[in-house]
C-alpha cells in the first residue's frame, strides 16, 4: 500500500506502508544506530516523533520478546529506506511488520532516508504527518503545518506510571534459556562469556525509588543489578510520597519532550534536593538542571544514535554513548550556581553532566545503560551507589 511521509516546509517522501495502516502526526527525526530499532521504538521518550533510521536495512533480525524498553512502541511513526520482511536470529518471533500492526503503528519504506536526514540537519527537525489514507500531498502538507509541536506539551502523563510498583527483575543472561537446547551445533554456538548473574532478593543494598517519567527496562535492570531495590512511583508523586517511601536515594528517569512542560517534577525534584541523593538520566538531566534554576533549550536536531563522543572533564577521557534527547541544558545558565560541569558533548559543546558540589546530587544527558549501544558509562551506577553507601555513614 502506498504511503506518504509530508514535512511541514513542504518536503514530500512517498513510499510503501509497512505496518499498521491510517495517518499519524509528530516531529519528524531522525536515530543514526545501526542496530536496536526495537529499543527504540518501545523507549518512552520517543513519544510524539516520527523516528526515521539513518541505517538502510531495518528489519531483517526481526523481534524478539527480550529487547522491550516499555510495554510497546511508543513512536508516531517510523521511516526506514529499506524493510526486510524476511528476518533471521536466534531469539526472533515475530517480523518488525507484525509488530507495528500489532499496536497500530504506520510504518513506511522506500524513502530516501539520506536525503530526509540531510533535510533535518540543515533546516531542524519539523513537524510532519505520516499516512496510508490520504494521497493529497498539499493536504497532507497543511496537517504537518496545523499539527501540535513538542514545545511545551507534557508528554510525560502519557507515559508515567499510573501507580506505584516494586522491580524485581535484573540483568539476565539472554544465552541462559537455550543452553539445554538438543541440538549440540546450536549449544557449541551460544558458548559466550555470560555476564553476571542477576542479585537475588537477598544481595539488595539500597533502596531507592526511581521517578517514572518514562523509564526504560534497561535502567531498571541495571539498578537491581547493581544492588539497589527499586520502587518506581509516578512522575506526579510528590516528595513527601518519595519520601513517606523511605529511599536511601532518589533515581530521575528520562522522558519525552519539552522539560518546561512539567514543572510539577521541577517543584518535586527541588523538594528533594539536599534530603536524599539524586541520580538522573537524559529528561531527568534536565529537571535537575532547571531545579538548579538553570534555562533549557530546544536543539536544531538533537542527538539520537549510540555513537556519540562526550568527554568526562574530571577524568579526561572520552565515551561513547548512547543518546535520545531533543531539549538541552544551557551550561552559561548554571555559571552562579554550585555547580561543577562533569561531561561535555565533543560534536557540539553542549552539556551533557553536571555534579553539585556540596549536595550528593549528578545527572547525564547520555544513557549510560545503553540499549542499545556502548557500556562506556556503566560506572556512574556505580557511583550513585558509592554516593548512598558514604551517605549512610
Amino acid at each position: 500500500m502506498k504511503a506518504i511521509l509530508a514535512l511541514e516546509d513542504g518536503t514530500v517522501f512517498e513510499g510503501e506502508s509497512f505496518g499498521a495502516t491510517g495517518e499519524q502526526y509528530g516531529e519528524v527525526v531522525f536515530n543514526t544506530s545501526m542496530i536496536g530499532y526495537q529499543e527504540v521504538l518501545t523507549d518512552p521518550s520517543y513519544k510524539g516523533q516520527i523516528v526515521a533510521m539513518t541505517y538502510p536495512l531495518i528489519g531483517n533480525y526481526g523481534v524478539n520478546d527480550d529487547d522491550f524498553e516499555s510495554s510497546r512502541p511508543h513512536v508516531q511513526g517510523f521511516v526506514v529506506r529499506e524493510y526486510s520482511s524476511y528476518f533471521s536470529n536466534w531469539r526472533a518471533t515475530r517480523s518488525l511488520g507484525e509488530f507495528l500492526s500489532s499496536y497500530g503503528v504506520i510504518g513506511i519504506q522506500g524513502v530516501d532516508t539520506r536525503a530526509l536526514t540531510k533535510r533535518l540537519r540543515t533546516s531542524g527537525v519539523m513537524k510532519g504527518v505520516i499516512s496510508t489514507v490520504d494521497m493529497d500531498k498539499e493536504s497532507l502538507v497543511a496537517k504537518a503545518k496545523a499539527s501540535p509541536g513538542l514545545i511545551g506539551l507534557d508528554l510525560v502523563k502519557h507515559v508515567t506510571c499510573k501507580g506505584t510498583y516494586r522491580w524485581d527483575s535484573g540483568e539476565t543472561d539472554i544465552y541462559a534459556k537455550y543452553e539445554e537446547a538438543p541440538d549440540t551445533e546450536i549449544q557449541l554456538e551460544l558458548d559466550f562469556t555470560h555476564p553476571a548473574p542477576a542479585l537475588g532478593a537477598e544481595a539488595l543494598l539500597f533502596k531507592i525509588v526511581a521517578v517514572d517519567s518514562g523509564i526504560k527496562h534497561s535502567i531498571l535492570r541495571k539498578l537491581r543489578s547493581h544492588g539497589c531495590d527499586v520502587t518506581v512511583v509516578p512522575a506526579s508523586a510528590s516528595a513527601e510520597e518519595i519520601l513517606s517511601l523511605q529511599p536511601e536515594g532518589v533515581f530521575l528517569a528520562n522522558g519525552p519532550g519539552d522539560p518546561e512542560a512539567v514543572p510539577y517534577l521541577v517543584d518535586t525534584v527541588k523538594e528533594l534536593m539536599g534530603r536524599k541523593p539524586i541520580f538522573g538520566i537524559c529528561l531527568g538531566h534536565q529537571i535537575l538542571g532547571l531545579a538548579f534554576g538553570g534555562e533549557s533549550f530546544k536543539l536544531k536536531f538533537g542527538h539520537r544514535g549510540v555513537n556519540q563522543p562526550v568527554k568526562n572533564l574530571i577524568t579526561g577521557k572520552v565515551e561513547i554513548t548512547s543518546q535520545n534527547h531533543g531539549f538541552c541544558i544551557d551550561k552559561e545558565s548554571l555559571k552562579d550556581q554550585p555547580l561543577r560541569l562533569t561531561h561535555i558533548n565533543l560534536n557540539d559543546d553542549t552539556l551533557e553532566g553536571m555534579e553539585h558540589e556540596e549536595l550528593p546530587v549528578f545527572s547525564v544527558q547520555y544513557h549510560p545503560e545503553a540499549s542499545p549501544g556502548p557500556h562506556d558509562a556503566d560506572y556512574l551506577f556505580d557511583k550513585f551507589v558509592d554516593i548512598m553507601r558514604r551517605d549512610r555513614e
